[in-house]
């Protein structure tokens, strides 16, 4: 009886079309892909983000540098204070870009956690390995700190750009009103070198304020970038020193 249930099975699996089991496969394959695709993209999150945002303000600076908005900026920063914002804006973005790319790098190694493989998350790991709740505490607060220090800097370097701009206008204002004088106010031969300095010195003011704005603007959505970064790092790395400090 068993054999002739076996020959039947036997029969009933020969019968079955091959092409009934591609779609299975193909399904389990597409699947095992998409798995890999949701990892990798999961990794490299943070740098997508940071290189969108970026891609996007240096598409709107050149599509500004065609439409030629940036020419008179160029032309009429005689006191070079605008390129000064925008080498410091380049220094900051630079900056942040290698903090982004340390935390994405930390961030992966305490999310695949191997004790194995020196990281961050080892090395806090290892302070509080078989301490109690309250010393945990403390070395979950003094990483909070360590960690928020790497803003820090992007933040001074954003602050800075913005009292560039207000020393610029500071500036600007003291030039227009240098050439103005008032004894000549009735000579109209002097009219037109006094307008033309007040002019200089109006574009001087406003263009550094613009300048300055603008790129702090743009340097602090990086920094959002990065403080959301290390906010998910520090919580990642107390999560693995929790689950394997022990009690």
């Amino acid at each position: 009886m068993s054999d002739a249930v076996s020959d039947a099975m036997a029969e009933d699996a020969q019968n079955v079309p091959v092409h009934s089991l591609v779609p299975t496969v193909r399904r389990r394959r597409g699947g095992q892909l998409t798995a890999g695709l949701s990892l990798v993209s999961q990794r490299y999150l943070l740098l997508l983000r940071f290189a969108v945002v970026n891609a996007a303000g240096f598409t709107l600076l050149a599509a500004a540098w065609a439409e030629g908005l940036i020419d008179p900026i160029i032309a009429t920063d005689s006191t070079h204070l605008c390129l000064l914002i925008f080498l410091v804006f380049l220094a900051g973005l630079g900056l942040s870009a290698q903090r982004i790319l340390r935390a994405s790098r930390e961030l992966n190694r305490a999310k695949e956690f191997d004790p194995s493989v020196p990281s961050r998350a080892a090395r806090y790991l290892a302070e509080v390995r078989g301490r109690d709740s309250g010393a945990r505490s403390i070395a979950a607060s003094s990483l909070k700190f360590k960690l928020s220090a790497r803003i820090g800097t992007v933040r001074q370097i954003s602050s800075t750009l913005v009292i560039l701009g207000l020393i610029g206008t500071v500036i600007g204002f003291i030039m227009a009103l240098s050439g103005v004088d008032p004894q000549k106010a009735g000579d109209v031969a002097a009219i037109g070198p006094m307008v033309s300095k007040l002019i200089e010195g109006m574009a001087v003011a406003l263009y550094t304020t613009l300048v300055g704005g603008v790129l702090n603007i743009w340097l602090n959505i990086n920094i959002g970038l990065l403080s959301g970064a290390t906010v998910n790092l520090i919580t990642e790395i107390v999560a693995v020193g929790e689950r394997h400090a022990g009690p």
